[in-house]
């Protein structure tokens, strides 16, 4: 197969159609998507909340697939605060959501998610988890022998014309994924260690970098500066989503029932 960047452990692939091309490889998968599918998941599971996803859009398909499952749909930002209720801000979920059931659809971190369901094992990834998704991955690695890609999701043009493509690469999910590389053992293609080296010319300044991003400005013009200073922070969960029976639970929890 082109482009799959074999034969190395451990690969970089973006958005959909990376996610869909690293599941029919079966290796592991990471998502990264930092502003903020991945710091939204991290959060509410960190608070035992039960996340499904779906892809967009919200429509009666997924009204009765939340009414089936007992969950409240995650509104967009702008949504709940007109009507309430949680939102893709990870700032929205608290210990309160214990045991609840919550469906998320986005463009880019669900969408990817459902596209890469059957994949050996699917973890989220963030900044707030780095140190604990990259130790959970290098055991699953060990123990499935399965190569390792962490997918950045990156964003929508929301303008795309006819076939051009509306991937928007975000600058936050690529640094958030090459700290993620960068705690990750195994030999690395190429494009792994390109991700790795943009991270590590970044110095101290990931932070400044992602708030001064288009999605973190885009995020902080609309008022949501608490988000992007929250999604910024670096290894103050120990939370790592996996997917499982269709919903992100926590994958240390799983690890200490083993």
């Amino acid at each position: 197969m082109f482009f799959d960047q074999s034969p190395y452990d451990l690969k970089l692939d973006w958005g959909q159609r990376g996610a869909r091309a690293a599941a029919e490889r079966g290796d592991i998968v990471i998502f990264v998507d930092v502003l903020s599918f991945s710091s939204t998941v991290v959060t509410a599971v960190q608070h035992k909340a039960n996340i499904y996803t779906h892809a967009p859009p919200v429509n009666d398909q997924v009204k009765a697939y939340a009414k089936e499952l007992g969950a409240d749909i995650i509104r967009g930002r702008a949504e709940a605060v007109r009507a309430g209720g949680h939102s893709m801000s990870p700032l929205t979920f608290s210990s309160a959501d214990y045991d609840r059931n919550f469906i998320l659809c986005t463009l880019n971190g669900a969408a990817c998610t459902r596209i890469a369901a059957q994949a050996p094992a699917l973890l989220i990834g963030s900044l707030l988890n780095v140190s604990a998704v990259a130790d959970t991955a290098n055991k699953m690695k060990l123990e499935l022998g399965r190569a390792v890609t962490v997918v950045p999701c990156g964003e929508k043009w929301p303008d795309a014309i006819g076939a051009e493509n509306n991937l928007r690469p975000g600058i936050e999910d690529y640094l958030g994924a090459g700290l993620i590389l960068s705690r990750l053992s195994g030999s690395r293609s190429p494009e792994a260690q390109i991700c790795i080296g943009a991270l590590q010319s970044s110095g101290q300044r990931i932070g400044e970098l992602i708030w001064e991003s288009s999605s973190g400005r885009e995020l902080r013009e609309r008022g949501f500066e608490a988000d992007v200073t929250y999604c910024c922070q670096m290894d103050i969960s120990y939370a790592v989503p996996v997917l499982k029976d269709n919903r992100f639970v926590n994958g240390l929890r799983l690890a200490q029932k083993r």
